[in-house]
């Protein structure tokens, strides 16, 4: 890691070996990646815990443009969803259960809808006095 101070948000080593097989890796033949991944993602997470915007991240995190790049980048990719999937897989089985479940239960305060169903549960266009008036 760097010698910039570190932040509550920043992954533990054991976090981030959980995650490091998950993040895409720089492509190989091209440039050296100038940020290593895991400042990339503790910088995500930075942004994420503290609400804050991506301009006004710390200066000693990576430059807030580069971090968003990769967010955007590994959204669109479904990197994060994937990532998720994974770690609740990880999860599940090291609770001793099946790494997919195997039943869903739903009911009916699961689905919410709406009380008013079809075209009774729409009004219709309020007339003005003058126009009722008209009538």
């Amino acid at each position: 890691m760097s010698s910039r101070r570190s932040y509550p948000s920043d992954l533990s080593d054991a976090e981030w070996a959980l995650l490091e097989p998950l993040i895409p890796a720089p492509k190989p033949g091209g440039r050296p990646a100038k940020v290593p991944r895991r400042e990339i993602v503790n910088a995500i997470l930075y942004v994420l815990e503290n609400g804050i915007k991506w301009r006004a991240m710390p200066h000693d995190l990576p430059h807030w443009s580069t971090v968003y790049h990769y967010f955007r980048k590994w959204q669109k990719e479904g990197i994060w969803e994937k990532a998720v999937q994974a770690l609740a897989r990880q999860d599940r089985e090291r609770e001793g259960r099946q790494a997919s479940p195997s039943a869903l239960v739903m009911d009916s305060q699961s689905v919410k809808t709406t009380e008013k169903g079809g075209p009774e549960g729409t009004t219709g266009r309020k007339r003005s006095r003058g126009e009722s008036a008209k009538s």
